[in-house]
Formats: structure tokens, sequence, C-alpha cells
């Protein structure tokens, strides 16, 4: 083999080596993120609120503090952005993971409202908070990890792996709670058994160290040719020349995170919860997994594509057809049949694809090297406070207020629409040059 191709080699199994860690640490992260939002639906209201509050009250105000990780997310961005900015992207990303795993861990261990009382409440809000700061920083940190050191031509292919690991913590999530209710009575699953999965995830600190001893810096970060020590706030510094561009990136992100949440959490409490229509846990579950296993090809699939014809056409082609699908999901879902609603679920996911696989590459390509981290991550988590943070609470509103899923349809659409508009406003960015230090703002 020749210099060159040895060369080549060594480059492609090092960008695999990437992507699939980036995989697997996303995968985790998420999957603790995720556990919270399934236990938020079927555990927490019994857990640990008084049980002299009404079941659908009990569950808006479980909802309420699975929306506090959201609301911590930005700053989480804040703090982590900076951080990945001046002292590297796998630095940054190492602190996210010990942070999740620590926060998880410790929920699994709370006590229950019956034995501390309100305290349990404020813990658990405490906790969620601690959780949303380590997500504000691991997606920025794993993105450019991968896509900036990705082939110009592969972004949108190597960054979506990082998106895949979405799916798959929403699959290890579903599926260890799904398990874990297989193994007893309801009264053992809300006792003890649901608490097993959350002390699991002490594992993520097992992984942020794999990723600080054998990962390597990206190339894009270690070519910046100013010290990090000289430069200015790098989160101040994306604030001023891309204010309009982290808007639109929030923008963008706001309807594809809505829908995801509706998809993994409402639609649980919808069929199986206090909120919805009482059918069998397990149905609504599996329905979530199945969907979730499709999808993940599917991210990759459109990420992959996103390299060939661009980010921006395939994203709002996923969200204007995301916005017109939501009016036949809960519909196929009120038919009770699992049939329908595991294909209602399966479509729904595979349309939000079409947005969430180009959009680690996107997000990247939007900001110069020196503000990167804070720049995507900033953008990426104020999406989510305006998308998932509220959207399992709003649904659940609705649906009180009106005792109807059109409202619900009706609002997800709307946020589909933003996200298509904001896509829409900025420039195609899959041909730029990463490793340049003067991006110019789209």
């Amino acid at each position: 083999m020749g210099t060159a191709q040895a060369a080549d080699f060594k480059s492609g199994r090092s960008i695999t080596k990437l992507a699939l860690t980036g995989l697997l640490g996303t995968s985790v992260e998420w999957y603790d993120f995720f556990l919270y939002g399934t236990a938020a639906a079927l555990v927490f209201p019994t857990v640990f609120f008084s049980t002299s509050l009404p079941s659908i009250v009990a569950l808006i105000a479980s909802f309420s503090t699975f929306a506090v990780g959201f609301v911590a997310r930005p700053i989480g961005a804040l703090i982590f952005g900076h951080f990945g900015d001046r002292a590297g992207r796998k630095t940054a990303l190492v602190a996210a993971l010990m942070l999740m795993g620590v926060a998880t861990t410790l929920i699994g261990l709370l006590p229950p409202y019956r034995t501390i009382g309100v305290l349990a409440p404020i813990l658990l809000v405490t906790l969620r908070f601690g959780q949303g700061l380590a997500i504000g920083g691991q997606w920025g940190g794993a993105v450019l990890l991968i896509v900036e050191s990705a082939p110009a031509g592969r972004r949108g292919f190597y960054g979506s792996f990082a998106q895949a690991g979405v799916q798959v913590g929403v699959l290890l999530a579903n599926g260890a709670i799904l398990l874990a209710g297989l193994g007893g009575s309801d009264h053992a699953f809300l006792s003890w058994v649901w608490r097993i999965p959350f002390v699991a995830s002490l594992a993520l600190v097992g992984l942020a160290l794999v990723v600080k001893f054998r990962i390597s810096e990206t190339a894009a970060f270690c070519a910046l040719h100013q010290p990090a020590a000289q430069r200015r706030s790098p989160v101040l510094e994306a604030l001023r020349l891309y204010p309009r561009i982290i808007l639109l990136a929030a923008g963008a992100f706001v309807g594809t995170n809505t829908v995801f949440y509706v998809l993994i959490t409402f639609v649980v409490a919808y069929g199986s919860g206090a909120a919805g229509l009482n059918l069998p846990r397990t149905m609504m579950l599996t329905a979530v997994l199945i969907s979730s296993v499709v999808t993940i090809p599917a991210l990759i699939f459109f990420g992959a594509l996103s390299d060939r014809y661009g980010r921006r056409g395939i994203f709002m082609a996923g969200a204007a057809l995301e916005a017109l699908w939501v009016f036949a999901l809960f519909p196929l879902i009120e038919t009770r049949s699992f049939v329908w609603i595991t294909l209602a679920v399966v479509i729904g996911q595979l349309l939000n694809a079409m947005m969430y696989g180009p959009q680690a590459a996107l997000f990247a390509e939007l900001f110069t090297t020196r503000v990167r981290y804070s720049g995507a991550s900033l953008g990426y988590q104020l999406g989510a406070v305006f998308g998932g943070a509220l959207a399992p609470i709003i649904a659940t509103a609705l649906l009180a207020e009106y005792h109807s899923s059109v409202g619900i349809a009706a609002y997800v659409a709307v946020t589909c629409v933003v996200s298509l508009v904001s896509v829409w406003l900025v420039k195609e960015t899959h041909r730029v040059e990463l490793h340049h230090e003067a991006v110019p703002v789209p």
C-alpha cells in the first residue's frame, strides 16, 4: 500500500472511529435525558407528587419538571460553548458526559414524595436542571468532533451518526422502562424497578474517560492561529457576528424538536396515561421503539443525501410533509389498533428524520471555527426550549381544554412552518470549507 493510500486508509479509520464514538456517546447521553421523559409520563406523577392532586394536574406538573431540562439547555450551551471554543471540543464533551451520568444516577436514588414530601420534586427539578446543562454542552461537542474531522463531501453522512444517537437513546430508554415493567407488578415498578435504568447510567462516566484518553481533538480547532487566551469570549463573539443566524437556527429546530417530543413522549401519555385512551403502556412504548429502529438508518440516509443535494431542500421538504402528517397522526392513534398506531408514529419519525438528519452538518457549517461550538449549541438549544420543552405541556393543556387532538395537530403544524421558513432564510452550506477561519456570514 502506497503512502497516500495508507494515509487515506488511516484517515478513513479515524473518522469512522469518531463517528461510532459520537454515536455511542450521544446514544448514552440521550438515553439518560429521554429516560426522564418516559418516566415523566409514566412514573413521576405518582412517585414525586402528592396523591391528592388530580391525575391530569400531576401529569402536567411532571411534564413541567421535564421542561426544566430544556430551560437549562441554553445555559449549558453558553457554559460548554465557551469552554469548547476555548479549551477544545473533546474537553467540553467529557465534562458534559460526566455531569449527565452523575445527575441521572442520583435521580434513580431519589426518595419519593411520601418519604421526604415537597423536597422530592425540588430535588427532582435540581437534578433535571443538571441533565439539561449536560445536554446543552454535549450535542455541540459530539457533533463538532465528527463534522470538523469529516471529509468535505461527507459531513452530512458522518454528522448524522451523532443525530442517530438520539433515536438510539430513545430506543434504550423506552426499552429499559419496558423491560423493567415486565419484571413484576405495577406496585413493584412504581416502587423501585423504574430506578434500575437510571442508576445504570453511571456507566456514562466511564465512557467520558474513554473519550478523554482515546479521542483526538479536531484539526479545525487545532488549526486556529490565535491562542485561546488572547481571543475574546467566543459566546459574545458568536452573538456579535451571528445574531440572525443563531435565531434562524433556533427557528429551524423548533418544529423538529416539537414533533420529536410529541412522538416519543406525549403520544405515550395520550395512549396510555391519565391524558389518554387507557391503552396498555407496553403497546405505546413498543410503537415508539419500532419507530426509533426504523428511523436510525433514515437519519443516516438523509444526512448522506444532503451531501449530494444540499441541506435546505431536504430539510424544508421534511417540515412541509410533517406539517400535513400530524393531522393524520392522532386519528390513527385513536383507532386503538397497534398496527395503525405504529404506522402513525413511524411515518412521523421518518419525516422528522428529513430535518434532523442533515441538521448536524447544517448547523456546524453556519459558523466559523472559533465560535462554532458556541453558535451551533446556542441555536440548537434555544430551539429546544421553544420546541421540546413546551411540546408535552402545551399538548396536554390543549387536550384538557378542548378534549380533541385537532388543536394539538394544528399547534405542531405551526411549529413545522416556523422551521421551514427559518431554513428557507439561510443560504445553502454544504460546500462551505470548515477549516477556514473566515467563514462568510450566510
